[in-house]
């Protein structure tokens, strides 16, 4: 992979298209206008500074499976085991949750009913992990056009929105709405914060990617930074330019999709499904991405004998050059958490908690290794720093990356999220007990040995 294509695979994960249009309705009816004009920045600017802590570590270790190998070199082998299990669950989770809305939007736009949301949703993993098995080339090369269809996917729709939808003045965006039941504002005001929390997201794909990017010290770390920055940039023109264009606040607040009722009324019904169309392909493309990742991650791990079968999941195919095995099970795990799932819950439901499960869990996986470099720092054990680097704002950078972190789990867990909150709880639960009974007397940590 180039440098470009380093940062277009986290871009691409990202994907303000996919974030946007899929948590619109919480985020409106929670925090209304004020809840993504303000809370949209407060959320990119702790984003940047877990971003900033993590390039630095991607600098300094360049290699796939990035996260849990930071833990394990810095902590220990249990630390790095535990990150790498709850890693994977973020990354199977997203996977899940990305596929699954384009599923649901596609049926959406094209008025098909409920039931063909999980076929939907089958044919795009499979697409997914037949290009994955196929070539990462070919991945590399659609990512890069991924990020090209983001850019000019939002550039059209915010100069569409503001050319023929400006129905608000600016000033609406400050503007405190909710529809939760209790009417705190406050509380709403921070659940419409998990719109940019879940949207930013994904963004270690770079560090992932490490071992198949040139000069990976340099470029994995300046791809984590700059696939936020874009975003973040590119992200809040769309939600202003969708915010501003709303007519009724209470009547879009209602709507079952308030993103693409925006477009129908501001762009009219053609044009708006149109609009709205270029925004699913964004969505597939996320979920390549998101699935490269994945599969990686999980390659990565069972090169370390951290799983189960590792021997088979971590063979490469002399033909494709890529990892089967573990692709397979990038694929196949998200689809049997939405089958499970839409057992148990209906319609946006099923999202909520595979979004709520991603975000959370990634967000642990984040923070663990950003704290581990802390304290090995502090203890002048991690002295090596690769050339991007913080320099003497390196702890300070990542102490508030870790403060973060933990409030993003926060957000996730406020009502009428408890679930949510307790949901992780009990994955962190079974990950713990399941290191100490099962991994602890196998599991050595990554064949590396060099910490300073």
């Amino acid at each position: 992979m180039s440098g470009f294509s380093n940062f277009a695979i986290s871009f691409s994960i990202i994907s303000v298209l996919t974030g946007v249009f899929s948590s619109y309705k919480i985020a409106i009816q929670a925090g209304g206008p004020a809840g993504l004009g303000i809370g949209w920045p407060l959320v990119c600017v702790g984003t940047m500074f877990v971003a900033a802590a993590m390039a630095e570590l991607a600098s300094a270790f360049p290699t796939a499976g990035a996260l849990y190998h930071w833990s394990a070199l810095l902590g220990g082998p249990a630390a790095g085991w535990m990150v790498a299990a709850m890693n994977l669950v973020g990354q199977v989770a997203i996977v899940a949750a990305i596929d699954f809305i384009c599923a649901k939007s596609i049926a959406s736009t094209l008025v098909l009913s409920d039931g063909a949301r999980l076929p939907l949703f089958y044919v795009i993993v499979a697409s997914h992990a037949v290009i994955n098995l196929v070539s990462i080339a070919l991945v590399a090369r659609l990512n890069d056009f991924s990020a090209t269809v983001h850019v000019l996917g939002v550039f059209a729709l915010v100069a569409l929105l503001a050319a023929f939808g400006r129905a608000q003045p600016v000033s609406f965006l400050a503007h405190a709405f909710t529809t939760r039941d209790d009417h705190s504002y406050a509380l709403g005001f921070l659940n419409a914060l998990t719109l940019g929390m879940w949207t930013m997201t994904g963004f270690d794909a770079s560090a992932h990617a490490s071992e198949e990017t040139h000069d990976p010290e340099v470029r994995a770390p300046r791809g984590i930074v700059a696939s936020v920055a874009v975003s973040a940039i590119a992200g809040y023109a769309l939600l202003c330019a969708l915010t501003l264009a709303i007519k009724d606040l209470p009547t879009t607040a209602a709507e079952d999709d308030p993103a693409l009722a925006i477009l129908r009324g501001a762009l009219g019904e053609r044009a708006g499904r149109v609009a709205m169309g270029a925004a699913i392909v964004a969505m597939w493309f996320c979920g390549l991405s998101s699935l490269t990742s994945a599969s990686r991650t999980f390659y990565a791990f069972a090169r370390d004998d951290g799983l189960p079968f590792s021997r088979f999941i971590r063979r490469v195919s002399p033909r494709f050059k890529t990892p089967p095995q573990a692709t397979l099970l990038a694929a196949v795990l998200p689809a049997l958490l939405i089958t499970i799932t839409s057992r148990v819950r209906n319609g946006d439901s099923v999202f909520d908690a595979a979004s709520s499960l991603a975000t959370t869990a990634l967000y642990v996986s984040y923070g663990a290794p950003v704290a581990l470099g802390v304290i090995a720092r502090l203890r002048g054990k991690w002295t090596h720093r690769g050339p991007w680097n913080l320099g003497r704002a390196g702890i300070p950078v990542a102490i508030v990356a870790v403060a973060y972190a933990a409030f993003v789990l926060v957000c996730f867990a406020l009502p009428p999220n408890i679930v949510y909150g307790e949901v992780i709880g009990s994955v962190l639960c079974v990950i713990f007990v399941s290191y100490f009974v099962f991994a602890r007397r196998t599991f050595r940590g990554p064949k590396i040995v060099r910490t300073q």
